[in-house]
């Protein structure tokens, strides 16, 4: 876990009378304990070293806030949180496999041109006159919401992380201009809106859905350039290609997967 829920009043409740000293040493152990998603050691002379403090206080710390286990010192709310977070996380992940394989489930078997307008968020196609002008173009930032909608802000690091993650062997991202951050916002909220219909959309769910799109791309012998060409060379999509209108929605409907 990178991130956690810090409930300010309880904590202050509990911890209030610790001095500045030990109120940091006790931070950075519960930053160890969601860090690692694992109880602490039974090393306080270890934990003292890594957290910067002494033994005496650690051992204070440890019996004071948590509780000794076979496997180490446990701490009841970050197991629980723990387990929260990795339940939101399997639920989901859940959910985007499902709209994934509804996706697949209702493919298209007719050509567009690349010119063309593509698909809304419900992957149906859309003409001039249905095209949303309110989603930013490729360069730029968002001109601003469109009346009802409010989305998590499109995390671009992660995307092309996870891009990286599940697709190496296509080409790496070195720069991300504006162009490009336009063209990854707008697929952003599609995305984003898609799973709005249901409920509002956290950033996590995002996330998972992009996760989802790049395995599905990783399936693709074509868009991994493992199909040669007639001149004998083989096509090796970037995010850049990948996430461009065009190109975007005749991935989603698995257009490059064969038939």
């Amino acid at each position: 876990m990178h991130y956690y829920r810090h409930h300010i009043g309880d904590f202050l409740k509990d911890a209030g009378h610790l001095s500045n000293d030990q109120m940091a040493v006790y931070l950075r152990m519960l930053w160890k304990y969601y860090l690692d998603e694992k109880p602490l050691q039974d090393d306080c002379e270890s934990i003292a070293f890594a957290m910067r403090s002494d033994e005496k206080t650690v051992n204070l710390i440890f019996r004071h806030f948590f509780v000794l286990h076979d496997d180490g010192w446990r701490h009841n709310r970050c197991d629980k949180e723990i387990a929260d977070f990795h339940g939101k996380k399997q639920k989901a992940s859940n959910s985007a496999n499902a709209r994934w394989s509804n996706a697949n489930a209702m493919r298209t078997h007719t050509e567009r041109n690349a010119d063309e307008p593509f698909f809304d968020a419900n992957h149906k196609p859309i003409t001039n006159n249905q095209k949303n002008t309110s989603i930013c173009p490729p360069a730029g930032e968002p001109a601003g919401e469109p009346e009802g909608e409010s989305f998590p802000v499109c995390n671009h690091q992660a995307v092309i992380s996870l891009y990286h993650q599940h697709l190496p062997t296509l080409r790496k991202v070195e720069v991300w201009n504006t162009a490009r951050q336009g063209y990854l916002r707008q697929r952003w909220r599609e995305v984003a809106a898609d799973i709005s219909q249901s409920r509002p959309a956290t950033h996590e769910e995002i996330l998972d859905w992009w996760a989802g799109f790049f395995q599905h791309i990783n399936k693709s012998k074509f868009l991994t350039g493992n199909v040669n060409s007639k001149d004998g060379r083989a096509f090796l999509a970037d995010l850049e290609w990948i996430i461009k209108p065009s190109n975007f929605a005749k991935i989603v409907e698995g257009k490059y997967h064969g038939t």
